[in-house]
């Protein structure tokens, strides 16, 4: 008789924007630990700026980075430290980060 083990299912990642105390912004994905002042994303990128039409740090995460935006090129992990705040990501947003660098 051969058992068979069970598979875990597939954890779903959630992307989250997370600003530092040093006026950081960055996309990543991982697991929101309420109060901690570090946290490890993969996937990670930086929004070295954007504009008005971003509608702020909080449309970031609802809505993503625009076209005005300045992204970096994802780094597949990293511990993001002094964290001020941490921004579940909407469905769209994850989108609109994960389309790239700018040009």
């Amino acid at each position: 008789m051969t058992i068979k083990s069970a598979k875990k299912p597939a954890t779903k990642k959630t992307g989250f924007v997370i600003t530092t105390a040093h006026r950081g912004v960055f996309f990543g994905y991982g697991v929101n630990k309420p109060g901690a002042k570090e946290l490890t994303l993969t996937d990670v990128r930086m929004c070295i700026s954007w504009q008005n039409t971003n509608k702020g740090v909080l449309g970031l995460a609802v809505a993503g980075p625009n076209s005005s935006a300045r992204v970096t090129q994802a780094v597949p992990e990293m511990t993001i430290k002094e964290i001020t705040a941490v921004m579940k990501c909407t469905p769209d947003a994850e989108v609109a980060w994960e389309k790239g660098p700018w040009n």
